[in-house]
């Protein structure tokens, strides 16, 4: 176990510096630059110098005077000790900027899941048991529905019908005009209730795969030998689905659940922005338009490391809900 442990952990970190270095050389071919938008504006000022003289002395200072490896090399050394250096638009340090904004991406995420959860595996669960009934075909179509529906068409149709023709929630942002002149409670109450849409966006868009999922495999564990032998000794069909089917139906699903740890921490990209959340992935599209490159690689370094992670945590998790695994 160790031995595959530690191999698991080399692959991770050769994915990881190597995806570090793709992701570089991409930030440094963008045609965006903040350094170049930087020199323009100061070019154009009474009795400034050049354009070219400007931009060469900005390139100089961030370190963007040198080939893209030796660049590269120079950042990862800061980036061991924790220096991400600071952040081109925003001013302040990577780590500082990025402090502020990912609770409101983790908490956005969190209640997700467990929406999502509390919904997806029960339907999918009675969709299987329930195959090629009316029922089964309900969340067929649900799921699919929910799949086929492009975020920013989701998230406009319910801000049209929930903010502009209802006006139960605003239309953008996390919380309200008046939020700092009410309680704790209060402030927590009105938070809430601008996180509804999101929440309601990200859940619909992630039902539909959780539950098709489940009701895949809930079928495969259904139709297993063991399964029709536990029937055969005369158990009831609750305690053939939730004590034998239901446990085996979960190792497919470490899988699936594997990727929520980067998607909590990278913040959902196209939500945030269409909503204005001022969460990870609202604040991370700004500083990549706008070719911020310290906190754009820390941003998609970030998510490469917890990937990986994430991979490492399912290999071992397999071993908690498979005793085949640990046997092997």
């Amino acid at each position: 176990m160790f031995k595959y442990f530690l191999r698991r952990l080399t692959y991770a970190v050769f994915i990881l510096f190597f995806g570090s270095l793709i992701v570089y050389t991409v930030i440094r071919f963008l045609p965006t630059s903040y350094v170049e938008n930087i020199a323009r504006q100061r070019s154009n000022l009474p009795g400034a110098k050049s354009y070219s003289q400007i931009l060469a002395n900005l390139n100089s200072v961030y370190g963007l005077d040198t080939d893209i490896f030796t660049g590269f090399l120079r950042w990862g050394k800061n980036a061991i000790h924790g220096d991400f250096g600071y952040s081109w638009q925003y001013n302040i340090p990577v780590v500082q900027k990025f402090k502020e904004v990912i609770w409101y991406s983790v908490f956005l995420n969190v209640v997700t899941l467990l929406v999502e959860t509390f919904i997806s595996i029960p339907l999918g669960i009675l969709a299987a048991r329930k195959q090629y009934s009316k029922t089964d075909y309900a969340v067929t179509v649900l799921s699919m529905i929910c799949i086929s529906l492009p975020t920013f068409f989701l998230a406009t149709l319910l801000k049209y019908i929930f903010s502009v023709k209802l006006g139960w929630f605003d239309l953008y942002g996390i919380v309200g005009r008046y939020y700092e002149q009410l309680d704790a409670w209060g402030k927590f109450l009105d938070m809430a209730k601008h996180l509804v849409l999101p929440v309601l966006t990200l859940s619909m868009l992630n039902i539909g795969g959780l539950m098709r999922y489940t009701r895949t495999n809930m079928l495969e564990v259904l139709n297993t030998d063991y399964i029709r032998t536990a029937r055969a000794k005369g158990l009831s069909e609750d305690v053939v689905v939730k004590k034998h089917a239901f446990r085996n139906t979960l190792v497919p699903l470490v899988s699936y659940f594997s990727y929520l740890i980067p998607n909590m921490f990278s913040g959902s990209f196209i939500t945030e922005t269409l909503f204005q959340i001022p969460g990870i992935g609202y604040i991370s599209y700004y500083a990549v338009i706008h070719g911020d490159i310290p906190f754009a690689m820390f941003y998609s370094v970030l998510i490469i490391f917890l990937t990986q992670i994430s991979l490492l945590i399912a290999d071992f998790m397999y071993a908690v809900v498979d005793p085949r695994v640990r046997i092997n």
